[in-house]
């Protein structure tokens, strides 16, 4: 089964560079070399997005910095630019980190799932409301693993994969983060903690959120690409620039002890729980903001 999923990988990565590359071709982009900075970008990026940060927060961070992309390109360019990346890690992880191949194909499987079909059902829910109850849910979730990674409460475990109800659970829970996907919340925070208070080895996450969004983003990035609502410049440059750094930190991960991805596990959830919480604060000013101009 795993070989069928490096298959599918495959031809995703495949006809996804060839409608990038015939988009170019036909609107015979001019001038989208990229600079140092979009290198510079898409390897940091990439590089803490292999180690399960996220790249789109700290990549949106740089631009606005350097004023590289004006912001109604940004979305598209995150997308466009990353997706190849993010493919690069789901075969590096998928190979090189054991997880049980049932487990894996089921979990990619519900967050492709819940991208398609829950899409429609979940972008009605109110994006700031999800931001809130997300980030409060995932400071808690994670002070309940740091007293278990500290042995004040059991829990945990080294499993490779699960069964039973706890298998149900697991697909369930990704089938709502790839809804959620949708609204711009991001995987990689919430699948590590699941998996983690659901007894697996923390490490198994990475095969398993590296290849649902690598199975997501192409189909996404896709879109951008036919209406061209993305900057081709720094796309390319988070590309040929993330390439590098995904099999840089990849390598780190692989040689990481188990304790220290438990630990590295608590860092990056808090982290997307204060970027949540951040953004469902500067929604709420720019609304008011808004509603005062009107």
């Amino acid at each position: 089964m795993k070989q069928a999923i490096f298959i599918a990988l495959g031809v995703f990565a495949v006809a996804y560079a060839a409608v990038w590359i015939a988009s170019i071709v036909r609107t015979r982009s001019r001038g989208a070399r990229p600079d140092w900075r979009d290198y510079f970008i898409g390897f940091i990026t990439n590089f803490f997005d292999t180690l399960g940060i996220g790249s789109y927060a700290p990549t949106t961070s740089f631009f606005k910095l350097w004023g590289l992309v004006r912001d109604e390109q940004i979305p598209g360019t995150l997308n466009v630019g990353h997706t190849l990346p993010t493919l690069v890690e789901a075969f590096i992880y998928i190979a090189v980190v054991d997880v049980d191949v049932k487990t894996l194909a089921l979990m990619i499987g519900g967050s492709v799932a819940g991208a398609w079909f829950g899409a429609g059902i979940v972008s009605r829910w109110p994006r700031r409301w999800i931001q809130i109850g997300m980030g409060f849910a995932l400071l808690a979730m994670a002070g309940i693993f740091l007293l278990t990674q500290l042995k004040l409460m059991p829990g945990g475990g080294n499993e490779m994969g699960l069964a039973g109800t706890k298998l149900a659970l697991a697909v369930a829970g990704n089938t709502m983060l790839g809804a959620l996907m949708t609204l711009g919340i991001g995987l990689y925070g919430p699948c590590m903690i699941m998996i983690a208070l659901l007894g697996m080895n923390p490490k198994t996450a990475f095969p398993i959120m590296m290849g649902s969004c690598a199975f997501l983003m192409p189909v996404g990035s896709a879109r951008f690409i036919r209406e061209q609502r993305y900057n081709l410049k720094s796309a390319l440059g988070l590309t040929f620039g993330g390439i590098p750094g995904v099999l840089i930190a990849a390598y780190i991960v692989r040689e990481m002890s188990l304790g220290v991805v438990r630990w590295l596990v608590i860092v990056v959830v808090v982290y997307t729980a204060a970027m949540m919480l951040r953004s469902a604060v500067v929604e709420r000013r720019a609304a008011a903001a808004a509603a005062v101009s009107a």
